[in-house]
């Protein structure tokens, strides 16, 4: 039985399981344009294209804008239907999911600014490769984990959280190797620099990307797994699973 057989098939009101419906369809909308936004973002900058990057940037503010209607929809819904228990953590999960995309939406934005300006350097150097295997992990990360909130599939939350820990270690590599290269090439510091903080970016939307998994698992298992080892989240999946089986 799914989540929303389970709970929102519940209520006298069918205009409340319209409401909770919206926000959560809203929620997945905003997510694929914040999706769109991280994708477009790497490929203008392994691409050189400094217009799609500055595309992309205008997401930003659709992102912006999206957030602060889904907000306000929730503090209504609060206000006008009390809700409790699971509708409740549908409500809370959704309000803080919402501004982890918008945080992505804004490291998505950071990237962009830097794509603009390695490509009016004219020329690719040191650290693409990286950029390109960080963020494929990454944007397979948020993939998985808008499709988890879909699916409300606890289980494969837990996977994305665990991919994070690839993400960072990936990004720790990628670190220690650029900053080598700069300490022997000087002349490369102000492009590699640039490829630096983007890496940074996309090792943020990673942390955030796990986030987002993590609220989907409160929603589902009610237990607050923020803060846990990924040994205890797996066990929290676990019980729920047996629970519901």
């Amino acid at each position: 039985m799914t989540y929303e057989q389970d709970h929102h098939s519940t209520h006298i009101s069918q205009q409340f399981n319209d409401e909770l419906e919206q926000v959560r369809t809203e929620l997945l909308t905003m997510g694929g344009i914040v999706e769109r936004q991280v994708n477009d973002a790497i490929e203008a900058l392994i691409e050189g294209d400094a217009e799609q990057a500055e595309q992309a940037r205008k997401n930003d503010q659709i992102i912006n804008d999206m957030e602060l209607m889904i907000d306000e929809q929730c503090t209504r819904i609060i206000a006008r239907r009390q809700p409790a228990a699971a509708d409740l953590r549908l409500i809370i999960a959704i309000s803080k999911t919402i501004s982890d995309l918008e945080r992505m939406g804004d490291e998505a934005s950071r990237i962009c600014r830097h794509a603009i300006e390695l490509a009016e350097d004219n020329g690719k150097g040191r650290g693409y490769q990286e950029v390109r295997h960080i963020g494929n992990l990454v944007r397979q990360m948020l993939q998985d984990c808008l499709t988890a909130f879909a699916r409300s599939d606890a289980e494969m939350a837990y996977k994305v959280a665990k991919k994070d820990k690839s993400v960072d270690q990936e990004y720790r590599t990628a670190m220690r190797t650029l900053v080598t290269f700069m300490m022997e090439d000087p002349r490369s510091i102000s492009n590699v620099m640039n490829v630096i903080w983007v890496l940074r970016s996309l090792e943020r939307i990673g942390d955030h990307t796990r986030n987002m998994a993590e609220h989907l698992i409160y929603l589902v298992s009610g237990t607050d797994v923020r803060h846990s080892s990924l040994s205890d989240i797996k066990k929290t999946v676990r019980q729920h699973e047996s629970d519901d089986a």
